[in-house]
């Protein structure tokens, strides 16, 4: 018998006997990662973070179902290198208020965007159907769930493409991580430009950030520390976070001020 808790891997015969309180959506994207990591980077992790976050929240009583990750998110800043695919913002809010609505015509009130891109922003989304649907939305950039445990983990502040990505994807996915003949990654050390503003290089002004002026082959952190123990201990601080979360909000009662 499949993993009930995975849709994308069930039948009907397994599913139609199921109970679900929860519904993951992971979201990916299809876009260049430095010279040595598959452009399927962001969607294999959303996948493989889901798979264990919920098969360790199912093993704990939750009713969760995984759904198929979207393999695509918003690349309009990275529309200067071939492929990245790209979904504009006001598209991905009109795929997520179809996928919500069908799964509240299932009867699944609760729903988790695990989202793994850094283009991809949601909480605009959560606002704007909040007044629109029976669902009750949350949100997990799973990247940023880890920020104080990071420094414990990883030696090299993490934007893209850099030690924590490739740790991940060295763990997870090693035959895709390119190497050179000497075995050290096919990666440059991902260095960004710095902006002639000194307030968008402080961080107190932001722009949408063209990718192509701002790195050289797309990478923005320096991926050569990375190693696959990192990998696997990032995943084990996900998997208690995102499971123990999940097993909370199945068991949760849906009432007047629900969730506080």
């Amino acid at each position: 018998m499949n993993a009930p808790w995975n849709l994308a891997e069930s039948n009907y015969a397994e599913i139609k006997q199921q109970e679900f309180e929860v519904a993951v959506l992971p979201f990916g994207a299809t876009e260049p990662h430095n010279l040595h990591l598959p452009y399927s980077t962001d969607t294999l992790e959303a996948t493989i973070i889901g798979e264990h976050v919920c098969h360790a929240a199912q093993q704990r009583g939750a009713k969760v179902v995984l759904l198929p990750t979207i393999p695509y998110g918003t690349e309009s800043n990275l529309s200067e290198f071939p492929l990245a695919m790209n979904l504009n913002p006001s598209t991905m809010t009109i795929i997520i208020s179809d996928l919500v609505e069908t799964l509240v015509h299932n009867g699944i009130y609760k729903i988790l965007l695990l989202n793994s891109h850094g283009g991809n922003s949601f909480k605009p989304v959560l606002r704007e159907l909040a007044g629109e649907t029976e669902a009750h939305l949350f949100l997990c950039d799973w990247y940023q769930s880890i920020a104080d445990v990071y420094d414990d983990i990883f030696e090299h502040p993490e934007d893209h493409a850099g030690e924590m990505e490739t740790s991940f994807a060295l763990a997870y996915f090693p035959e895709l991580v390119a190497r050179s003949e000497d075995g050290s990654l096919q990666a440059d050390q991902g260095k960004k430009r710095p902006a002639r503003f000194s307030a968008l290089n402080e961080g107190w002004v932001s722009i949408t950030r063209p990718w192509h002026l701002l790195t050289e082959n797309s990478g923005a952190a320096n991926p050569h520390a990375a190693t696959p123990e990192k990998g696997q201990r990032l995943m084990e601080v996900l998997v208690e976070r995102l499971a123990g979360f999940i097993c909370e909000l199945s068991a949760a009662q849906i009432d007047d001020t629900f969730p506080y």
